[in-house]
């Protein structure tokens, strides 16, 4: 059994702190991002309006396969978006759904992955908004980013077994989140 398997099997669910909670600093824009992999650049004519540091939880369903397995599956993520000085600035849920602290909400799906460079760690997305909610911050978001990926990944396939199913487990997560909209001067 994995520690994180462990650590969820045993420590209740609050005593439990994301691993790499320490504040980290997103390059200052997408131009000084020269390790982002062209296939998860944001379109030319869109300018970035955010980036955040998340830390959180990968939340992991132990469930049936398609082959009728148990398997490991992502249910949801449940990560707090910080901003440069570590403050609280908004979430990222199931969805996938980021909210805002001004309210606004955007919704969005993988147009592109790349695997991490650290194969422990989940992979890196861009993703294309598919929905909005609510004026502000969010509301005209029309890609995001999430690269330099720490941990993420799910417990190891030999703990979803039969006696396992309909159980979830945690792992603890940090990324990069870069937020992009419409350029209105290009």
């Amino acid at each position: 059994m994995s520690l994180v398997a462990l650590a969820a099997a045993v420590l209740p669910a609050q005593a439990q702190t994301p691993a790499d909670s320490v504040t980290h600093t997103p390059s200052a824009d997408k131009s000084s991002s020269n390790d982002i992999p062209r296939i998860l650049q944001a379109p030319a004519n869109e300018k970035l309006i955010l980036q955040a540091h998340a830390s959180g939880w990968q939340i992991y369903s132990c469930g049936s396969g398609s082959d009728g397995k148990p398997k490991w599956t992502l249910k949801a993520p449940d990560a707090d978006l910080l901003d440069p000085k570590g403050k609280v600035v908004g979430h990222h849920s199931a969805g996938p759904l980021w909210k805002y602290r001004d309210g606004s909400e955007v919704t969005a799906k993988a147009a592109a992955h790349v695997d991490s460079p650290d194969e422990k760690s989940i992979p890196w997305l861009l993703l294309t908004a598919i929905g909005h909610s609510g004026k502000g911050k969010f509301a005209n978001v029309a890609s995001i980013q999430r690269v330099h990926t720490t941990g993420g990944q799910p417990p190891a396939a030999a703990e979803c077994d039969a006696s396992k199913v309909n159980t979830e487990a945690r792992s603890s997560y940090t990324a990069d989140y870069y937020f992009y909209a419409p350029d209105k001067d290009k």
